[in-house]
């Protein structure tokens, strides 16, 4: 199902970046990181690849939009991810001080942003981005849902 507006450049990268993931054995998902609307930083899940828990694609993103901005806080700066954040991405974006949240597919298992703990809402949560679900959901659902199916 075609999206009624054309889908933002960041969000088609990130679909493309998960679609990487999935051709090396990753859970799909991508993440991209704008300031300005210019991509300074994109990752993909890395878990297996690299063998670290924490190479989440929003986390990849993040520590590469860090190193090209050399600061540790994202200030102004967008986060586009294909699935809902889980807890670990939602604390290191709200540390990073990510301005705005886009993210395609819900994520009512993990997710930490409208789904579970909704970390944003917590008063220890000291900094909350903007938020904007369903960017491309369709498309990142069926990536994820695809994903797991062959692999029942």
């Amino acid at each position: 199902m075609a999206a009624p507006f054309p889908l933002p450049a960041p969000m088609r990268r990130a679909l493309e970046l998960a679609l990487r993931a999935q051709e090396a054995e990753e859970v799909p998902i991508g993440a991209v990181v704008t300031r300005n609307g210019v991509i300074i930083g994109e990752g993909e899940n890395r878990n297996r690849r690299d063998r670290d828990p924490t190479a989440h694609a929003e986390i990849v993103a993040m520590r590469a939009a860090a190193a090209y901005l050399d600061d540790f806080r994202l200030t102004g700066c967008d986060l586009w991810v294909t699935l809902e954040p889980c807890p670990m991405c939602a604390g290191a974006i709200s540390h990073a001080r990510i301005a705005r949240l886009y993210y395609g597919a819900a994520d009512p298992k993990g997710g930490a942003i409208e789904q579970g703990p909704r970390l944003f809402m917590q008063p220890q949560c000291l900094h909350r981005p903007e938020v904007y679900g369903g960017l491309a959901q369709a498309d990142a659902s069926a990536l994820l849902r695809d994903f797991f199916a062959a692999r029942r």
